[in-house]
């Protein structure tokens, strides 16, 4: 009965005209064989497969399709509907909004009002514009942020880092068109621009892009901007005048040290002002640590230490100066502030002045996106929820480019401001719009006491702020434990700022990384694996725990093993000591003992492993390696014959006479085994660097050819390209390759019928005589209980590891006349008497 259901399961199609003129089209006109892929097929593989495992029932592997691809990438009116609610987060607990979550929004939206207020006026001057932009900026992320973020501790506004950009693209425009551009007109392009990049990456969801960026090149550029945000602040704090702070840190800080005899009263405020607030911030800090009840009050006591250093010098410098006319102050103040919004209104831009600041733009939007989303990260991992960096992108995005409209510039995620909000004990996205009333109180009610507030004063500020940004030694040391080469990279991108520019630092340490990365993908060698026999044993007594030594209660904990050390391969355990076999690199490169016996599985048998993935960039490599230790430890089937010495290619000298003596000891070629575990996709390179990788060994061993098995190829695609290759099954070119085949499936239980989801049309190709025939599903009669779990016509594509090489063990046995009868070739030899005195003790 199998053999009449073997025979009815096969089915050919009529192809009709217009199949038929198309076969014409490709094969005649074009020249494309469609059956090439099958040349190498061995006939019947569907139909020996649904007899041997009868009364299972086998599976036919269906290719992936180019329809089936893009019918996945087709949207569905449920993720249009997804992702315009993804838009507006806020709609999703806006509704759910409770007067608990108002208070504690409302308060924490006071104090960070009250911290952004002095933080944005200084950074303003980074920006080489007046205090009051850096009000519009920081209000336009408080007011926009919470439609759009996902956040609820996230403080878009000005920062030092992104502050300094601003002011040296300024600096750029004006050393290419000097005077055609103000600087208000030059921070309002740069933020439309860059806004309309970040919202661009941000609706397409573009955001999987910046993990590109990896956080050494990120720390270094950090460490770097605080380094030359100091440098340009220390003049101002002291007073100097005439130092060019727009060039290279090293010289602003040579400047700067040659003009020190020149040090005015504006050093007086300046220094006061960071050792005031250094010892508040310290102060704070002891407090927490001795007083733990009361560590919250103290920690906004210390967010508050910006505000109270700025409203005590405005203070003193009104008492100075209030007499006098703000023009004959004795230091240096910041002059009459516009209330209100005074610069809102269309930005100012042209064509050329947009062309001026694009080479700029890279580097400034990565900066910004990146510092927001690392925040926002740290914030999410701090209170236990989680971020979508896309959606962040987005919030970014509208908000740079709102701000030029209300006269800020560029902002991003701040994240002293960040951490002030969430110490305050915000609960929603809402609260930095609370924030925003406090700005709209200073800008419409505080300009006239702003007015007074001392340079040096701002310059202390910023230079406090910015120290906690400089990398720590003991973070430096962290990095030379983790990853050596990523500490060089981190110092070349610090020595490459304070010597050249901020830009060249971040674009050459995102170069090295890149380098780095791939260096590490094209020259990391694969591993040779062997076979390792374990025992684990795991201790049962419980009274040993409990600190009760007794040796009479441990005999019974363990069974009694074989001390044998043989690699074969075992399913056998015991409980609590169970056996098993760990494929272990050869080269004992890795963390294992390198006391522990390790031996491959059969003469003749390899085990390689791909470490970093199989590419275009490290096939060739892979390729190399594999061949020649294969050669080196393996002997040729058969002798070379050439007719005369000249028929040798010229760069093949032959093997030597002591290595023809040694070959003598050498096993045969067997089969190679690939673990593709860290293998995913699979490109064009690298299939062809497989073709010559076989059509080698298959020189090598004529007459005879090996076997060539796969594990852990999951990838449809992939498979399919090994497939179309001629992979994934014997050679039909061979006759001896194929008759020492062992046909071997695995198979598990199935689901009922009414249970099983909606699956593909279960057809495949099989090679009868030559013949290309349909092997379908419907054409043969269907069995229940049990079927193959991997396709049936691709009996050298394995599900992981040990199956591959069990079967390539059997095979090989085979060849060599090993095989006495038809059993389990890698069992044990104590396996069957277990299992005949398990039997006998069931009878």
């Amino acid at each position: 009965m199998a053999d009449d259901q073997g025979t009815e399961h096969q089915q050919q199609k009529q192809p009709s005209k217009m199949s038929r003129a198309g076969h014409f089209i490709t094969s005649s006109v074009l020249g494309i064989d469609t059956n090439e892929r099958y040349v190498r097929q061995p006939d019947h593989l569907g139909t020996k497969a649904y007899q041997i495992l009868e009364p299972a029932d086998i599976y036919l592997e269906q290719e992936p399709s180019v329809n089936e691809f893009l019918r996945e990438l087709a949207p569905t009116r449920a993720a249009a509907v997804n992702y315009m609610q993804s838009l507006f987060p806020s709609s999703s607990w806006i509704r759910r909004y409770s007067g608990r979550w108002l208070l504690g929004d409302f308060i924490a939206g006071l104090t960070i009002g009250l911290v952004v207020v002095p933080q944005a006026m200084a950074y303003a001057i980074l920006a080489q514009l007046t205090p009051a932009y850096g009000l519009y900026t920081s209000f336009t992320g408080a007011v926009l942020y919470w439609l759009f973020g996902t956040s609820k501790d996230i403080v878009i506004g000005t920062t030092a880092v992104g502050s300094l950009l601003v002011g040296q693209v300024i600096s750029h425009v004006h050393e290419k068109a000097p005077g055609e551009y103000s600087n208000e007109n030059i921070a309002h392009a740069l933020s439309l621009l860059g806004g309309a990049v970040m919202l661009f990456f941000g609706l397409l969801r573009l955001g999987w892009i910046i993990e590109f960026i990896p956080y050494i090149p990120i720390s270094a550029f950090v460490t770097a901007a605080s380094i030359t945000i100091m440098s340009t602040q220390v003049p101002t704090v002291l007073g100097l005048s005439g130092i060019d702070t727009r060039e290279s840190p090293y010289k602003v800080i040579i400047a700067t040290l040659k003009a020190l005899p020149d040090t005015k009263i504006d050093a007086a405020i300046g220094i006061s002002s960071i050792v005031i607030l250094f010892a508040i911030r310290d102060f704070c800090s002891f407090m927490e640590k001795r007083r733990p009840a009361n560590k919250r009050t103290w920690s906004f006591i210390s967010s508050l230490r910006l505000t109270f250093v700025m409203l005590l010098f405005t203070l003193v410098s009104y008492l100075v100066n209030r007499t006098r006319d703000l023009d004959d102050s004795p230091f240096r103040i910041v002059g009459r502030i516009e209330p209100g919004f005074q610069r809102a209104g269309l930005p100012q831009t042209d064509a050329k002045l947009l062309k001026l600041i694009l080479p700029e733009l890279p580097a400034i939007s990565i900066i910004l996106i990146i510092e927001h989303i690392a925040i926002a990260k740290a914030m999410g991992r701090m209170f236990n929820y989680t971020i979508t960096s896309s959606q962040e992108i987005v919030a970014l995005g509208a908000a740079n480019m709102l701000s030029p409209f209300v006269g800020g510039y560029v902002c991003t995620g701040s994240f002293g401001a960040s951490a002030v909000l969430s110490k305050a004990g915000s609960r929603t996205p809402l609260a930095g719009l609370f924030s925003a009333g406090i700005l709209v109180l200073a800008l419409y009610v505080l300009t006239g006491v702003f007015q007074y507030i001392p340079n040096a004063a701002l310059a202390g500020l910023i230079i406090h702020a910015v120290c906690n940004l400089i990398t720590p030694p003991k973070n430096l040391h962290k990095y030379w434990q983790l990853a050596p080469l990523e500490l060089v990279i981190w110092i070349v991108g610090v020595l490459l700022a304070i010597f050249d520019s901020l830009e060249t630092s971040i674009y050459v340490g995102i170069a090295l990384s890149f380098v780095m990365l791939l260096v590490r993908l094209a020259r990391t060698k694969g591993e040779f694996l062997g076979i390792a026999r374990t025992r684990r044993v795991v201790s049962m007594d419980n009274e040993n725990d409990n600190g009760n030594d007794n040796d009479n209660d441990n005999t019974n904990t363990r069974c009694k093993v074989s001390s044998s050390a043989s690699p074969r391969l075992s399913r056998t355990s015991c409980e609590p000591v169970s056996e098993r076999d760990h494929f272990l690199p050869l080269s004992r490169r890795d963390a294992s003992n390198p006391d522990i016996v390790i031996d491959t599985p059969y003469p003749g048998v390899f085990i390689y492993r791909f470490s970093e993935g199989y590419n275009y960039t490290n096939q060739a490599l892979h390729m190399d390696v594999l061949t020649r230790c294969i050669m080196e430890n393996t002997q040729r089937t058969s002798e070379e014959h050439f007719e005369s010495p000249s028929d040798r290619l010229w760069n093949d000298p032959g093997p030597r006479a002591t290595r023809e003596q040694d070959e003598k000891s050498l096993p045969l070629l067997r089969a190679v085994i690939l673990d593709f575990a860290a293998v995913n996709n699979i490109d064009i390179t690298s299939i062809q660097g497989l073709i010559d990788f076989r059509n080698t060994l298959e020189r090598y061993c004529a007459p005879d050819a090996p076997e060539l098995h796969f594990a852990n190829v999951h990838n449809r695609w992939t498979r399919r390209a090994l497939a179309v290759s001629g992979f994934g099954y014997p050679s039909s070119q061979n006759d001896e390759a194929l008759g020492s085949w062992q046909p071997t499936y695995t198979i598990a239980a199935v689901l009922d019928q009414e249970l099983r989801p909606e699956s593909r049309n279960k057809s495949a190709v099989e090679v009868e005589d030559g013949d290309i025939k349909t092997l379908t599903a419907s054409s043969r009669q269907a069995r229940r209980g049990m079927a193959s779990v991997w396709g049936v016509d691709r009996p050298f594509f394995h599900g992981d590891l040990w199956e591959a090489v069990e079967v390539a063990v059997r095979d090989a046995q085979v060849r060599d006349g090993r095989m006495g009868c038809q059993v389990d070739c890698t069992t044990s030899e104590g396996e069957g008497e277990e299992e005949e005195e398990e039997e006998a003790r069931r009878d």
